[in-house]
C-alpha cells in the first residue's frame, strides 16, 4: 500500500525521488520522507501529510546522487513524523524504507533492546536498520549483515537500504512488490512501474528472498545464500503519457473515458470475426477441461465482482461448477482442491497480498492456476501456471474502472475459449461479435453525460443509497454500490432484488434512493415488481436498463441491448460516472479516497 522509490546515478537524486513519490500518491498514504547520502552521512527529511511537504523543504536541494524515498500508510503506529520512513539505526550508518509488515517485529525489538538499542518510533520497520547494524558489528560486511537481517524477518517486505559504507542500494523482497529499472549509468527502484516509467522501459523483477545491490552502472543479484544469479530484463511498453491525466480533471475520469480502448486491448490478438478465440499462452487441452470438476475464481473488491460475472459466463458456457471466493477468506476455508481443480486469480496490480497467498495455496495443492492481471512481471504472473494480461494500461485512480471492464471481458472471453475447446458451437459467433462491438457501445454511453451529472446533483447529499438486481444484474449492483461508497463516502448496499422482503425493505422510507438494474428480459418482471414495492414506500428509483421502459415514477437510464453475459460491461458505465460526479459535488478527491490504497500489499 505504501510507495517506495530509490535512485542512484549522476543526477540530483532528491528531484527524481520526489517525482517518483508523486507518481505513487494514488497508492494511499499519510506521511512521506526521503533519505539522501551527503558527504558520507545519511540525511533524512520526513513529514506527516502529503509529498508536497517534502518538496517544499529547501534543505533537500543538496548535491546527492543516491537516495531512497517512501510514502507511508500507517499500520504500526499512528501517522506522525516520527513514524514516517525512512528509519535509521542508532548509529546513523544504515537507512531503510520498507513496505509490508514484519510479523515478528515484537520479538526482534525486544532482542535488540536487550542489546542496548533504542527505538524512536512505534513502527515495525525500525527493527530492520538496527538488526542490520547488529549483524554488521559481527560480520563487518554490509552484504552479509543485510542478508542475515532480512532472513530473520517474518511477514512481508520490500526493503531498500542505503549506507555511506556502500556505493549502491541494497534491495530485498518477500511477498511485496518491487521493480528495478535499468538506465544509462543510473538505475531506479520502485514499488510500482509508473513511478519510474518516465526514465526507463527496462525492468528487473526480484523473486521472493532474492536481494540485489543496485549501483549506478551495475546491478548484482543474489539468492538467499548470497550466490550470484542472473536475471532476465523485461521491457514494459507502457507509454508515460498513459499514466498522465491528458487534460482530464482527474485520473478516474480519464480512466473511465479510456475504457473503450482498454476493452479493445484486452480483446486484441485473442478474438477476430469468424475465428475461434485464441489465448496463445494457455496450454489447456480438451482432455484437461473434461477432467476439471470445479473452478474457483479468487479475488478482492472490484476484481471479485468481475469474478462474479465470470462465474456466470463460465457456468453457462462450460457447465462447470464455478465458485467465487474473497481472497482474504480463501486460505482459511476448507477446500477440496487437486489436479482436477482450476483456480483463476484476478488482481489489477498483480500484487494483492491476499490473492497471492491464495494462489500459492492452490498451486501447492496441485490445481491448475491462471492469473488475470494488468501488470506484466507482477508477483501473481510469476506464481501462476498461466497468465492472461488485460493490457488496460496504467490505472492510477484508487477506485478501479477500466481494470474492472477489462477483467470482465477477459473472463467472458476465457469462458468462450473453454466452450469452443469443449464443444464448438456456431451460436457463439453472435456473442463474439457483440464482444467486439463493446468499445463502440461504451463510446456512445460516454458521448453525453449530462443526465448522469444531473442525477448526481439531485442525490449527492443522500446518506444511504441502495442497489438491487437479479442474476448478473445483482453483480452489477454490487460493483455500482462499491464505486459509490469508495469515492463519495455515502453508505450504500447492494441486494438481490428478491431478498428485499427478507429484511432490507425495512430500510426503505420516503425519498430513499434506490438504483434498479434490469438487463435480462427473462426475469425483468420480477425485478419490476420489487421496484414497485420500494416505490410504494416512497423510494426514488433510478433504473438502468436495456429494455423499453416507460414509467413516470422512475428515472430511467437507457443502455444498449447486449447479451446478458455482457451486460455488466455496459451497465456499469453510468454507475461509475454517477459515482464520480457525486464525489465531485461533495468536493472529494476522487483519485485518492480516504483510508484506501490502490495496491493492497498487506493482509
Amino acid at each position: 500500500m505504501c510507495g517506495i522509490v530509490g535512485y542512484i546515478g549522476n543526477k540530483n537524486s532528491s528531484s527524481i525521488l520526489i517525482k517518483g513519490l508523486e507518481a505513487l500518491e494514488y497508492r494511499g498514504y499519510d506521511s512521506a520522507g526521503i533519505a539522501l547520502i551527503d558527504n558520507d552521512k545519511i540525511k533524512v527529511y520526513k513529514e506527516k501529510g502529503r509529498v508536497k511537504e517534502i518538496r517544499n523543504n529547501n534543505d533537500i536541494d543538496i548535491d546527492s546522487h543516491i537516495g531512497i524515498a517512501h510514502t507511508r500508510w500507517a499500520t504500526h503506529g499512528m501517522p506522525s513524523k516520527e513514524n514516517a520512513h525512512p528509519h535509521l539505526d542508532n548509529s546513523g550508518l544504515f537507512g531503510v524504507v520498507h513496505n509490508g509488515i514484519i510479523e515478528n517485529y515484537g520479538e526482534l525489538k525486544e532482542f535488540l533492546q536487550n542489546k542496548g538499542y533504542e527505538f524512536k518510533s512505534e513502527t515495525d520497520t525500525e527493527v530492520i536498520p538496527n538488526l542490520i547494524h547488529y549483524y554488521y558489528n559481527i560480520k563487518k560486511d554490509v552484504k552479509e549483515a543485510f542478508n542475515m537481517a532480512v532472513s530473520e524477518l517474518k511477514g512481508s517486505y520490500a526493503i531498500l537500504l542505503i549506507s555511506p559504507l556502500i556505493k549502491g542500494i541494497y534491495v530485498a523482497k518477500l511477498s511485496s512488490p518491487l521493480v528495478i529499472g535499468k538506465g544509462c549509468k543510473e538505475n531506479f527502484i520502485a514499488s510500482d512501474i509508473p513511478a519510474i516509467l518516465e526514465y526507463t522501459k527496462e525492468f528487473y523483477f526480484l523473486e521472493d528472498r532474492e536481494i540485489a545491490l543496485v549501483g549506478d552502472d551495475k546491478i548484482t543479484f543474489y539468492n538467499s545464500k548470497l550466490e550470484e544469479i542472473n536475471k532476465d530484463i523485461k521491457v514494459i511498453e507502457w507509454d508515460k503519457t498513459a499514466a498522465d491525466k491528458n487534460g482530464y480533471d482527474d485520473y478516474m475520469l480519464k480512466e473511465i473515458y479510456d475504457e473503450p480502448r482498454a476493452v479493445k486491448e484486452t480483446l486484441a490478438g485473442r478474438i477476430r470475426k469468424d475465428e475461434k478465440i485464441n489465448f496463445p499462452n494457455l496450454n489447456i487441452t480438451k482432455e484437461q477441461l473434461n477432467t476439471i470438476n470445479k473452478i474457483y475464481i479468487v479475488a478482492c473488491g472490484t476484481a471479485m465482482h468481475a469474478g462474479l460475472v465470470g462465474k456466470k459466463a463460465l457456468e453457462e458456457l462450460t457447465n462447470i461448477l464455478t465458485i467465487v471466493e474473497v481472497a482474504s477468506e480463501f486460505r482459511y476455508n476448507k477446500h477440496i482442491i487437486d489436479h482436477n481443480t482450476l483456480c483463476i486469480f484476478v488482481s489489477q496490480s498483480g500484487e494483492t497480498a491476499d490473492t497471492i497467498a491464495a494462489l500459492k495455496l492452490a498451486r501447492d495443492k496441485g490445481a491448475i492456476t491462471i492469473a488475470i492481471t494488468n501488470v506484466i512481471g507482477s508477483s501473481i504472473t510469476r506464481e501462476a501456471l498461466y497468465t492472461i494480461l488485460t493490457h488496460a494500461g496504467p490505472e492510477i485512480a484508487v477506485a478501479s474502472t477500466k481494470a474492472y471492464v477489462s477483467q470482465v471481458v477477459a473472463l467472458i472471453s476465457l469462458a468462450i475459449y473453454f466452450k469452443e475447446i469443449i464443444d464448438d458451437k456456431k451460436e457463439l459467433d453472435n456473442l463474439k461479435e457483440q464482444l467486439l462491438e463493446l468499445p463502440n457501445l461504451i463510446d456512445k454511453l460516454l458521448d453525453d453525460t449530462t443526465k448522469y451529472q444531473q442525477i448526481a446533483k439531485e442525490i449527492y447529499q443522500e446518506k444511504d443509497i441502495f442497489y438491487i438486481g437479479r442474476g448478473n444484474d445483482y453483480n452489477i449492483a454490487l460493483e455500482g454500490s462499491l464505486k459509490l461508497k469508495e469515492i463519495s463516502y455515502i453508505h450504500s448496499e447492494a441486494y438481490p432484488a428478491g431478498e428485499l422482503k427478507h429484511g432490507p425493505i425495512a430500510l426503505i422510507e420516503e425519498n430513499t434512493t434506490v438504483f434498479g438494474i434490469i438487463t435480462n428480459e427473462d426475469i425483468a418482471e420480477k425485478t419490476f415488481s420489487n421496484l414497485q414495492e420500494v416505490i410504494s414506500r416512497g423510494a426514488k428509483v433510478i433504473l438502468v436498463s436495456n429494455l423499453e421502459v416507460t414509467n413516470k415514477k422512475m428515472n430511467i437510464i437507457n443502455i444498449p441491448q447486449v447479451d446478458n453475459l455482457l451486460a455488466p460491461v455496459v451497465a456499469i458505465i453510468p454507475l461509475q460516472i454517477i459515482a464520480y460526479y457525486i464525489a465531485k459535488e461533495k468536493g472529494i478527491d476522487v483519485d485518492k479516497p480516504r483510508n484506501l490504497a490502490k495496491s493492497v500489499t498487506v493482509e
